[in-house]
């Protein structure tokens, strides 16, 4: 049996680590989003103070940007969760990176990071074990070393070149144990790290695009030069060329279109089916296409992504299904029907 003492001892001690029990659900959400919410509000606040993390963070996206090699991202636990994350962001957002879990490192992945290469540690407290041997590692071979850490005295910020100093702020956690608003806080910075790296770098969608040519995404982020038809498949006439041909053209191609294009091969009109429908009162052998078609066809650019090709067709009172794509002469290279759109999922 236990003394009054000690069982004195163990309800104190029960009372600090147990978290509450019996409680609305809503309100444990509602309170964890607000404390979160705080902590983010923090961490803004916190790049605004002079030679606070807002100068480390110009730094270290200017020390990154001008990398000969990658980003080496490690962290263990939570803090390497978020890393893997950051990781992929970085990957996807035009900055090379690679995640090294700090274990791994101490039995060989070391060789992983190289000359030209920087190191991005993520660790709370600073002073998680698991990163002494990679810490090591960037400080024997001269590597910038940029910590992400709530603790500018530790072991991992005394280390550093640079101290991504996350603010002192509560866990959602009732108990104040697991990470929950110093995870989101690495989150958010790392997100922020990304992005501030892209408009660093001019990163537009097209770029975006080749690292993610994959599902519907990639569809949407194709441009029209890989989705156009080319040569022979553009349909083609003269202005003096007569209705009666336009016609054969446009049921030849069948795109329910046809470019008119003068002597220097330049786009001057067009002549859709609805076009054609409308004028076949005329003598089609004698009407010369000149004197049907429209004399300021929508075109497009090649270099312009396909979902905004997509948007030009459907932002018309009636839409249209084919656009010419023209180059900077205003000759047709290639022409974009809807269809072609759809088969590649962008529509």
């Amino acid at each position: 049996m236990s003394s009054p003492a000690s069982s004195g001892t163990s309800a104190v001690i029960d009372s600090v680590t147990a978290p509450p029990s019996n409680r609305d659900p809503l309100g444990a959400a509602r309170r964890t989003l607000a404390i979160e919410a705080d902590g983010l509000t923090a961490l803004g606040q916190a790049m605004d103070v002079d030679d606070g993390l807002g100068t480390a963070f110009r730094q270290a996206v200017e020390q990154i940007a001008e990398l000969e090699g990658r980003v080496v991202v490690t962290g263990i636990g939570k803090s390497g969760h978020i890393g893997r994350k950051l990781q992929a962001t970085l990957s996807s957002t035009g900055t090379p990176a690679i995640f090294v879990h700090p274990v791994e490192a101490s039995h060989g992945d070391l060789g992983m990071v190289s000359h030209g290469d920087a190191v991005l540690a993520l660790s709370n407290s600073g002073e998680t074990a698991e990163l002494a041997d990679i810490v090591e590692h960037s400080r024997r071979f001269g590597l910038p070393l940029i910590a992400m850490t709530a603790r500018p005295a530790s072991t991992l910020a005394r280390a550093a070149d640079l101290v991504l100093l996350l603010p002192a702020v509560p866990e959602a956690c009732p108990m104040g144990l697991a990470p929950t608003t110093s995870s989101l806080l690495q989150l958010a910075l790392g997100d922020a790290l990304a992005v501030a790296l892209m408009e660093r770098r001019g990163f537009t969608a097209g770029d975006f695009g080749v690292f993610h040519p994959g599902g519907s995404l990639g569809a949407r982020l194709r441009s029209v030069k890989d989705l156009m038809r080319t040569g022979d498949a553009l349909p083609l006439v003269s202005p003096a060329t007569g209705l009666r041909d336009v016609i054969v053209e446009m049921t030849r191609k069948a795109l329910g279109c046809v470019g008119i294009i003068d002597a220097e091969g330049k786009l001057v009109g067009i002549i859709t089916d609805g076009d054609l429908r409308g004028a076949l009162d005329r003598d089609l052998a004698s009407t010369p296409a000149s004197d049907v078609m429209n004399p300021s066809p929508l075109t497009v650019s090649a270099d312009m992504l396909g979902v905004e090709a997509l948007r030009i067709m459907n932002d018309r009172p009636k839409p249209i299904t084919s656009l010419f794509v023209l180059d900077e002469a205003g000759r047709p290279t290639g022409v974009l029907h809807i269809h072609d759109l759809l088969r590649a999922g962008v529509a």
